[in-house]
């Protein structure tokens, strides 16, 4: 079947003209499909990329630490990674879209539109033409027919004056002769004006019109065409991003089967594993003797010492309360010591509390609450360098870990010192390049940092062997336990011997008179002390003050002159006595 627009579509003009302005209406249309496609995965990019950014923060050292030691952590972050390259390639299918694409097609477009008014603008004046050498054949035919009629009837009135007047036919016979030449140079207009359109019509219908619908249909071709390698560029470009795309899904895939639950259960052991033995049977303690035992400044430390070792076994199971933490005074005493003592600097304890004996007694006893109150923090509260403060097992994990980060750090120093070696020896064997001198005080300062670091490795292996030796030894521990909220304590010989030394202050400082009331305080809340050293009271029972909140948020208070303890400052409203404001001496 022929498909040729110039001999099947010969007069259908205003049909073709009329489709080709559909079809390049077809081509914008589709051009703002493909960029409206590429607007949308830009967005879908932008979003899946904030979605990654929000899910996956910036955390501290230790929570990155936490997090990579747990592998569903892991596989979660390498799929937010992953999701992140999924974005970047629907960015690039967005450019590709919007760049190979929506930009040609919009600059073909223009150009489609310029060539199909130029083809129909020729069809235009061949139509015009062929219209012009049609109207000429009619009006040369109208005039050859009227030429001719009156031609016929100048013969006919020629005819009657002749059988009627001589003279005046005469005359006739001229008109008749001259119709009768007019109409013959009719005759000849119109077989000349006839000639003159079959030959322009045949050119129009078999010349002009073909050439220029085969011009129409050839732009109509490229059109479908281009449309055709549109799709498939925008197919193309989909289909370059879907094997990376496939990557990253896959890498996802792999990352979920990464996640192993039995590891992760293991290293929460290796975590937060103490080292400590389980708990031991709990003895009985006979209470079928009835005995009344007030709290005394001398029995409090003693007490405390036993409530430790009871809770030291039954921790895990207490519920912490905002209040349990017995209270810490901190005073001018020890202010004066270090913040961060290692274990051989607790000898100037002794030596203090020695100085302390030869005092005088009301000084004494100050200073002796003031050590009872903050001793705690002293020994345990702080944050050794040989890590002492953690259990067993932490503080050898903590100490390996220093260990491993000194070995890296002598590392680097070593090769920044090769590097420094083998730069003098360029400026020594070539003295225009630079002084070998300039490069003597960096080599120094590299020693120094050398040095430093080997001896604080020694350091830390010493107290990493004494930790492996501790675990080693199979007969009980004689040191590390777990206080009463749970935090550990690395060395009990420490209070013990501070226990032995302050009994002898306790016995003289039971023979003190009590500390006088300074004021009064009345309960605004009910209160269960919990700890030792605290006391118990319900809402608005009245107490006696005897020592005010030294800034820890705690008041000591007495009841009948027996019984005292600590109680939140924040629980009680104080009157304090106008004479005893200013008159006592905090340490």
């Amino acid at each position: 079947m022929s498909c040729n627009w110039g001999t099947e579509l010969w007069d259908q003009f205003d049909n073709i003209e009329k489709h080709t302005s559909w079809g390049i209406d077809f081509l914008e249309r589709y051009t703002k499909f493909v960029k409206e496609r590429a607007e949308i995965e830009l967005s879908y990019a932008k979003q899946i990329r904030s979605l990654s950014k929000k899910y996956h923060p910036k955390r501290s050292r230790e929570d990155e630490s936490r997090s990579e030691s747990y592998t569903w952590c892991v596989a979660f972050a390498a799929t937010l990674r992953q999701l992140s390259d999924v974005a970047n390639q629907r960015e690039e299918l967005a450019e590709n879209l919007n760049t190979q694409i929506v930009c040609e097609l919009a600059r073909y477009t223009q150009e489609l539109k310029s060539e199909r008014k130029s083809h129909f603008q020729d069809g235009r004046r061949a139509q015009q033409h062929i219209e012009s050498s049609w109207k000429q054949l009619e009006s040369s035919k109208r005039r050859f027919e009227r030429d001719c009629k009156e031609a016929e009837r100048a013969r006919h009135v020629s005819d009657r004056i002749d059988l009627e007047n001589k003279t005046d036919g005469e005359k006739a016979r001229q008109t008749a002769q001259q119709k009768q030449q007019a109409a013959e140079e009719s005759r000849k207009d119109y077989v000349t004006s006839l000639s003159q359109f079959n030959q322009d019509q045949h050119q129009h219908y078999h010349t002009l019109v073909p050439v220029i619908y085969q011009r129409i249909q050839d732009m109509e071709e490229r059109r479908i065409e281009r449309i055709c390698e549109a799709m498939r560029s925008s197919t193309e470009a989909e289909r370059k991003v879907l094997p990376v795309v496939g990557r990253c899904l896959d890498a996802m895939m792999d990352a979920a089967e990464s996640i192993q639950p039995r590891k992760d259960t293991r290293q929460v052991v290796e975590v937060f594993k103490s080292g400590f033995d389980p708990p031991g049977d709990i003895e009985f303690e006979d209470y079928s003797t009835s005995m009344r035992r007030s709290i005394s400044e001398s029995s409090y430390l003693d007490n405390r010492t036993e409530n430790r070792r009871h809770s030291r076994k039954l921790w895990p199971f207490i519920r912490k309360n905002k209040f349990n933490s017995p209270p810490v005074l901190l005073s001018y005493f020890f202010l004066q010591l270090p913040q961060s003592p290692p274990p051989a600097s607790r000898e100037p304890i002794t030596q203090r509390l020695n100085d302390l004996m030869t005092s005088g007694s009301r000084t004494r006893k100050q200073c002796l609450r003031s050590i009872k109150r903050g001793v705690h923090k002293y020994i345990y509260g702080s944050s050794p360098a040989d890590c002492s403060h953690l259990p067993p097992e932490q503080r050898r994990k903590k100490l390996q870990t220093r260990i491993n980060n000194i070995n890296q750090e002598i590392q680097r120093e070593k090769e920044q010192r090769n590097a420094l070696l083998k730069m003098r020896e360029v400026y020594e064997q070539s003295p225009q390049m630079g002084d070998p001198s300039s490069v003597e005080p960096r080599l120094e300062e590299v020693k120094h940092s050398l040095q430093r670091l080997e001896e604080e490795l020694r350091r830390h292996q010493v107290w990493l062997s004494e930790v492996d030796s501790r675990m080693s030894d199979p007969g009980p521990r004689q040191s590390g336990g777990c206080g009463p909220d749970g935090s550990y304590t690395e060395d009990q010989n420490a209070e013990l011997h501070f226990k032995s030394r302050s009994s002898e202050f306790d016995e003289e400082f039971d023979e003190e008179e009590p500390l006088p009331s300074i004021g009064t305080c009345k309960s605004l809340y009910q209160f269960q002390g919990q700890n030792e050293g605290t006391l118990s009271m319900v809402e608005g029972e009245l107490l006696s003050v005897v020592e005010e909140d030294k800034g820890d948020g705690w008041t000591r208070v007495r009841r009948n002159m027996e019984e005292e303890g600590y109680v939140p400052t924040s629980y009680i409203k104080v009157f304090l006595d106008s004479s005893a404001k200013g008159a006592m001496t905090y340490i």
